[in-house]
C-alpha cells in the first residue's frame, strides 16, 4: 500500500500566555517555540484595538504585522512574564 504523505505529528509544548500591548492594550495568546519563533492568536478585539492595524485605514490583520505588539512581547520575555516553551 503506497503512502500518500506524510503527516507530521506536532509535538512542541507551550501554552498560550497573553500579552498586552503597551502601547494600546490589544491582548493576544503568544506562544515563544525559540527565541526566533513566535506564535501569535489574534482575536477580533484584538484586530480592533491594535494602533498599528487601525493607522492603515480601517482594522485588518492583514497588515505585515504590529512592531509595538512585537515589542511588547520581548519586554514579556525579559522580564520572565511569557517563557520559551521547552523543547
Amino acid at each position: 500500500m503506497a503512502r500518500s504523505a506524510a503527516v507530521r505529528v506536532d509535538d512542541r509544548r507551550g501554552s498560550p500566555q497573553p500579552v498586552e500591548c503597551a502601547r494600546c492594550a490589544a491582548t493576544v495568546n503568544v506562544v515563544k517555540f525559540s527565541p526566533q519563533h513566535t506564535s501569535v492568536q489574534w482575536s477580533v478585539a484584538a484586530v480592533r484595538a491594535c494602533w498599528e492595524f487601525s493607522a492603515a485605514g480601517r482594522p485588518s490583520a492583514l497588515v505585515e504585522g504590529c512592531g509595538s505588539l512585537w515589542d511588547s512581547i520581548e519586554v514579556a520575555v525579559a522580564a520572565g512574564r511569557l517563557e520559551v516553551a521547552p523543547p
